[in-house]
C-alpha cells in the first residue's frame, strides 16, 4: 500500500507498561501506526518537493527541521532564544511574535533529567511532558525544578550543565540503551552543588519562580525495537531520495532499517511516498 504526503515529526504515545508506540504523520490528516510494519520492508521515497510546515509555501531548502527562509526569519519559534533560552528577549519587546511567545514561552517550564545516550539536563514546556523524553529517546527521565518561563529554565539549565551534559549522542543512542543512572540521587548531588547558584536566579526572578520537585517520579521507556544497528548510517533525502529496507525499530524520532537510519524530523515538509 502507498501513502503520499509532507512528513511531519512523528506522534508518540505513552502505553501503560512503559512501552511506546508510533504514528508516521503525512500531512495533517493520515497517520500511519508504525508498530505493526516492523520487520516488514518498507520505504520513503523523496518526490523533489518541500513545504514549510508553517506557511505552505513551496521551498528549496528547508530549515529548522521543516521552516521556509521568511518564516525562519519572522518566527519566534525560529530566533536563536528559542535554542538557547537564558537569551531571550521578551523584556526588552523585542520579540518576533509576542502573542506566540506569551503562549509558550511566559509558560511553566520543567528541568530535567533525563537517560537516553548517558545522563544529561534538559528542559520543555511543562505541556510536552513525557512527549520530549520519547522524541528523545530516552529510557529514564526525572523532573527536578517547576520554573515559571522559559528564560527562567534557561538560566538554570546553564548552572547544571556546568557539571552535566545537556547533549544527546544520538548515535551511541541508536545502538542500544544506555547502561541504568540512578536520577534520584543525581538531582540530590546536582541540587546541592548548585544549591546557591539557583538560589540567585530565583531572588532574581521572583518568589515562586523556581520550584523543586521532590515528589517526582523516574518515568521509564521501552521502544519498539526489534534489533539495534552495530553500525549506525544516517539517510539523507537531499542526497538519496529513495530511502528502503526492513524496520528494525523506532526510537526518538529515527527509524531504524537494516539498511540504515532516519531522522523523520529533520526531513518535515518533505513530500513522500511511503510504500508498505
Amino acid at each position: 500500500m502507498n501513502h503520499l504526503g509532507p512528513l511531519r515529526k512523528m506522534k508518540t504515545h505513552l502505553e501503560n507498561d512503559g512501552s511506546v508506540s508510533y504514528q508516521l504523520p503525512l500531512g495533517d490528516e493520515l497517520y500511519v501506526p508504525l508498530v505493526p510494519l516492523l520487520g516488514k520492508k518498507l520505504a520513503l521515497r523523496y518526490q523533489g518537493q518541500i513545504h514549510c510546515i508553517h506557511c505552505g509555501r513551496k521551498t528549496s531548502r528547508s530549515f529548522n527541521q521543516g521552516y521556509c527562509f521568511p518564516c525562519v526569519r519572522r518566527l519566534a519559534r525560529c530566533d536563536t532564544c528559542i535554542i538557547k533560552p537564558e537569551l531571550c528577549h521578551f523584556d526588552q519587546g523585542t520579540c518576533r511574535e509576542p502573542e506566540w511567545a506569551e503562549e509558550n514561552c511566559l509558560q511553566p517550564h520543567i528541568v530535567y533529567l533525563a537517560n537516553s545516550s548517558g545522563l544529561k539536563v534538559g528542559i520543555s514546556r511543562k505541556r510536552q511532558i513525557p512527549t520530549r523524553w520519547m522524541d528523545q529517546g530516552a529510557t529514564q527521565a526525572l523532573e527536578i525544578l517547576e520554573v515559571s518561563t522559559r528564560h527562567v529554565s534557561g538560566q538554570v539549565e546553564m548552572i547544571l550543565k556546568a557539571h552535566v551534559s545537556d547533549r544527546t549522542q544520538w548515535q551511541k543512542m541508536l545502538k542500544g540503551e544506555a547502561g541504568k543512572v540512578d536520577l534520584e540521587a543525581e538531582r540530590e548531588r546536582l541540587l546541592a552543588l548548585c544549591q546557591a547558584a539557583i538560589g540567585e536566579v530565583e531572588q532574581a526572578c521572583g518568589p515562586g519562580s523556581v520550584r523543586h520537585l521532590p515528589e517526582a517520579g523516574v518515568m521509564t521507556f521501552r521502544y519498539p525495537i526489534l534489533e539495534y544497528p552495530t553500525k549506525v548510517k544516517s539517510f539523507n533525502f537531499d542526497r538519496q531520495p529513495d530511502v528502503e529496507g526492513t524496520l528494525l525499530g523506532i526510537k526518538g524520532q529515527y527509524l531504524i532499517f537494516d539498511t540504515g537510519v532516519i531522522n523523520i524530523r529533520k526531513f518535515s515538509g518533505y513530500q513522500v511516498v511511503l510504500e508498505t
